[in-house]
This record gives C-alpha cells, sequence and structure tokens, in this order.
C-alpha cells in the first residue's frame, strides 16, 4: 500500500511544479487547427507519472513486495520516454520513432519469451504492442482522457488480478493507477498540464503488456483485456481504417477521432470525458462479469459490445449530418 500512496504522491506534487516550471525544463504543446484546446500548454505531465511509477516500483522492491520493476522492463520504458521527450522537444519523424519503438517491443519480447513462443504469435504479439504505444499517443487529444482511460483499465486489471490471487500484478496496476491518478489532478477539464508522448506511449506500452501477460498469467483472456481497453482501440482503429481508405497520411495530426467529433459537436471537454468514463467503467465492469462466465458467454457479451459502438459510431454520424444540413 505504500508504494501506491508514494506513486500518487510523488505524481501529483511533480505535476504541481511543472505547471509552474519555466525556461529549458518547460516545453509547451502550442494549440493548431487541429487542437481541441486554445491556450499554450505545458506538455511534461508524463515526467511525473514515470517519477511516480519508478517511485513506486521501488519502494515495492525495497520493503520486500512483489514488483514488476525487471531490468528489461526498466529498460524498455526508459528508452521509450527518453525517445518521446525528445520527439516532444523536437519532433522526430514518424520513421525513427516506428523504429525505436519496434526495437523496444523486440526487446521486451525476447527477453520474456525467449524463443519459447510460436514466431508467428510473437510477430502478432509485436504488433499489437506497437499499435498500442500508437493508439494510445493517437487518443491523448482531450483533457483528462488518456489519464482516465489508464486509472480505469488499470483499475479493472488491478481488480481481476486481486480476485485471481496474483498480488505482483495488482500492486503492479495499482502503481500504474495512483501515479496517473496524481497526474489527472491537474488534467481534468479545462487542463493545466499534458502528458505529452513520454506519458502517452509508455501508458499504451504498459497497457499492452498488461493485457498480454494478464491473458499468460490466467487473470483476464486477451479478447477480454483488449474490451477494458475498447475505448481507445475501437475508435483509434476504426479512425485508421477510415483514414487509409481516403488514402490520407495516418500520422499527421487531424481531428476526426470519435471523442474530438464529440466535442466539435458541442459537447466540450468536461461532458465528452465524462461521457467517456462511463463507456470505460461499462466496459470494465463487462469484462469482469465476463470472466465468470463460459466462453459462450463471454461471446455474447462481446457481440453485445459490437453493437454498442456500431450504434454510437452511427448516431455521431448521424449528429454530424443533422449539424452540417444546418450550418
Amino acid at each position: 500500500m505504500i508504494a501506491v500512496i508514494a506513486a500518487f504522491f510523488i505524481s501529483a506534487v511533480l505535476c504541481l511544479l511543472l505547471t509552474r516550471a519555466q525556461g529549458h525544463w518547460q516545453i509547451l504543446d502550442i494549440p493548431n487547427e487541429r487542437s481541441l484546446h486554445s491556450e499554450p500548454t505545458p506538455r511534461t505531465g508524463g515526467i511525473a507519472i514515470l517519477a511516480g511509477l519508478a517511485t513506486g516500483e521501488l519502494l515495492a522492491w525495497l520493503t520486500g513486495g512483489q514488483h514488476l520493476a525487471t531490468w528489461p522492463n526498466i529498460l524498455s520504458v526508459a528508452l521509450l520516454a527518453t525517445v518521446a521527450l525528445i520527439d516532444d522537444r523536437h519532433t522526430l519523424g514518424a520513421a525513427p520513432r516506428l523504429l525505436i519503438q519496434s526495437g523496444v517491443v523486440v526487446l521486451l519480447l525476447f527477453t520474456h519469451t525467449g524463443h519459447a513462443a510460436p514466431a508467428a504469435l510473437l510477430v502478432i504479439a509485436g504488433l499489437f504492442l506497437v499499435w498500442m504505444i500508437n493508439l494510445y499517443n493517437f487518443m491523448d487529444g482531450m483533457d483528462g482522457f488518456a489519464g482516465g482511460m489508464a486509472v480505469i483499465g488499470f483499475a479493472t486489471f488491478g481488480l481481476a488480478a486481486w480476485q485471481a490471487g496474483d498480488a505482483t500484478l495488482a500492486l503492479g496496476c495499482g502503481v500504474v493507477v495512483a501515479a496517473t491518478a496524481g497526474f489527472l489532478l491537474v488534467n481534468f477539464p479545462p487542463a493545466r498540464l499534458f502528458m505529452g508522448d513520454s506519458g502517452s506511449t509508455v501508458l499504451g506500452l504498459l497497457a499492452g503488456l498488461l493485457i498480454l501477460s494478464a491473458h499468460t498469467r490466467g487473470v483476464l483472456p486477451v479478447w477480454l483485456g483488449i474490451l477494458v481497453f475498447s475505448p481507445f482501440i475501437v475508435d483509434a482503429s476504426i479512425t485508421l481504417a477510415r483514414r487509409l481508405l481516403r488514402g490520407e497520411r495516418v500520422w499527421e495530426a487531424h481531428k476526426t477521432h470519435y471523442y474530438q467529433r464529440l466535442v466539435e459537436l458541442g459537447w466540450g471537454h468536461r461532458r465528452t470525458v465524462l461521457a467517456e468514463y462511463a463507456l470505460m467503467a461499462a466496459c470494465g465492469a463487462s469484462a469482469l462479469v465476463a470472466a465468470r462466465l463460459t466462453i459462450t458467454g463471454q461471446t455474447v457479451i462481446i457481440t453485445v459490445w459490437a453493437v454498442i459502438y456500431i450504434t454510437l459510431m452511427y448516431r455521431i454520424h448521424r449528429a454530424e449530418r443533422r449539424r452540417d444540413l444546418h450550418s
């Protein structure tokens, strides 16, 4: 418990300090025509989240508790965060970012599985992790959104791990929840601090690893893990597919994610993010219930959620058509 409390405290204090930082330490997100915010806002919150994570895991290790901070994990997160911080300040190209992300994923998969898993399965897992890194970055475009997904998603997995008797995974999830909750104190609408790529890419990697490791540890099947994070996965994946079909450059910033379109429809940041929180919580609760069912019951729940997502996307499209007709 002390590791979780410390993760929250360190993250919250650093976030408050970063909102007041000046000079070289400050990296501002300057609004443009694709932004949902209107004022220059610091984007260094990822540093505070990482500090909270490091503190929590260190205390778990020092107190003899269960922890997930193996050297491959530490090295991978540090490398990914460092490159993301450089990108936040100097804007790296898409190719070098993707190359480094792929290298991090290969390192993790090799050190965690070696040659034990089939090559095809490793390729699928690698592509999934790279996609999770990037989709989390894509979805970090609204106040309180990415932080809220982390808190609700990791809390769901933490509860599932606790119910399954996996204390190590439960504590690891608790540390992530606490560190991100500390950041949310200054990121909930109206945000005074953004997490930046250093926060979003690391949380995306951790979410992907969590989905895979929870499956291998018998905590939650991978399809239910995907359901927990489906508010991000579905929005980002469908939006990417639509942009690819239109021949757009998918690596460039845009405002066509469904959550962005809700804001543009007049919902505003607070109403949209609260609606997304409710969606995230419902997905998490459904996954926990489904975990107790047979594969047939789980299939029914997944199917119901597919219908729900199709309905929600259709209603957004219809609302946009009505707006355009009256404009």
